[in-house]
């Protein structure tokens, strides 16, 4: 289900300018901005270490066996606001326990550009675009692989799946040359029930 919010048109503007590219420019200055790592070949990248974590936008209900995470594109201007809740490049690791519910609450904050999110099964060589056919059915946004159909600016969408598969698996942005530039997150199903958020020390 999509849900549109009203933004100022002239922000929808800077799509048709070319101004949401990262690396695109022909000055190739990437090495000074704060996130030149995004900028690099998408190498696959270990997961992030340490205790899994429980941010206030992972919410866990054993009772129901159902995980709710509010995931934004966005939310913040690092790498040209292609980024999922901040983070690029593998830098979340986000785990939920096999057989649970999930469900996804994906707002695209992102003034210019279409994004979307999935689950993918593909974890590596993101230089080449995912195919748009998710791990788990349900997993996937509306016209995921779409810059005018997809979750354009300003708005949300849910999606539902089980996560009927143990696995290691990528939460990815299906729109053309997102992943290359970092737009991808590690997806974990634990067999042994573990469930929360690792987050790469920078």
């Amino acid at each position: 289900m999509k849900h549109r919010r009203l933004i100022p048109v002239v922000a929808l503007s800077f799509v048709a300018c070319g101004g949401g590219e990262p690396g695109s420019g022909g000055n190739n200055n990437d090495t000074n901005t704060s996130s030149s790592s995004a900028m690099q070949p998408a190498a696959t990248r270990p997961p992030p270490s340490g205790p899994l974590t429980i941010p206030d936008w992972y919410t866990r209900d054993d009772d129901t066996e159902t995980i709710h995470l509010v995931i934004g594109a966005g939310d913040i201007p690092d790498n040209n606001y292609w980024n999922f809740n901040g983070a690029i490049n593998g830098d979340i690791a986000i785990t939920v326990p096999l057989g649970y519910n999930v469900m996804v609450h994906f707002d695209n904050a992102d003034p210019n550009m279409a994004h979307s999110l999935g689950v993918s099964p593909q974890i590596e060589n993101f230089m080449v675009p995912p195919e748009a056919t998710p791990i788990f059915e349900g997993a996937i946004t509306q016209n995921p692989g779409s810059m005018i159909d997809g979750t354009m600016p300003g708005e949300e969408e849910t999606v539902e799946f089980v996560a009927e598969q143990a696995g290691n698996y990528a939460l990815v942005c299906y729109i053309p040359g997102h992943t290359a530039v970092g737009m991808w997150l590690h997806f974990t199903v634990s067999a042994e029930g573990e469930g929360g958020v690792q987050a790469r020390q920078l």
